[in-house]
């Protein structure tokens, strides 16, 4: 995560060259800890409730929900003075409750301790947001991009990073 000063910066860096943010995407996520190359089966079986790295998940819980919290705040004064703001959180359904508990959903061997319950947390604060600034017309929502091909899965996901561009950002046609 950005130490505040940077954020700090960035806001008033923000401020004096546009006036204001239209946008906030809040992209940032990792899938753990670990080694960079590690093979999904494998970050999955590190990620067991019974096996999982405490100071892994907080590793992951500081980038994808903690740097999240800090980024929006830093950059809400920006944001406010757009006159249609949105902030736009990068979920995953990995993260869902509803999905997880479902004994048919596929994915649901990968549940586990680490990145699943960072994306639960980032839903959950999307919605604490959306529910504070909704009287200023700032819309907060969040996406899921799908199974993407990054280096958060060790490009073994399904679909293309410009597939995935089109669900914060979508294109004019």
């Amino acid at each position: 995560m950005l130490p505040i000063s940077i954020l700090s910066t960035q806001q008033r860096r923000i401020r004096s060259e546009l006036g204001r943010l239209d946008v906030l995407i809040n992209n940032a996520g990792i899938s753990h800890a670990g080694e960079p190359g590690r093979k999904l089966e494998e970050v999955g079986k590190s990620g067991k409730p019974s096996v999982a790295s405490i100071e892994e998940v907080r590793t992951v819980f500081e980038t994808n929900v903690f740097g999240v919290i800090a980024v929006t705040q830093a950059m809400l004064p920006v944001l406010r003075k757009a006159p249609t703001a949105r902030i736009v959180n990068v979920s995953s359904g990995s993260g869902s409750l509803t999905l997880n508990a479902d004994p048919n959903n596929s994915h649901r061997e990968m549940f586990g301790v680490v990145y699943s319950p960072s994306k639960t947390a980032l839903n959950a604060i999307t919605l604490a947001f959306a529910i504070e600034l909704e009287s200023t017309g700032i819309k907060v929502n969040a996406v899921c991009p799908g199974f993407t091909a990054t280096d958060l899965n060790n490009f073994e996901g399904t679909g293309t990073v410009q597939q995935a561009a089109r669900h914060p950002v979508p294109c004019s046609s």
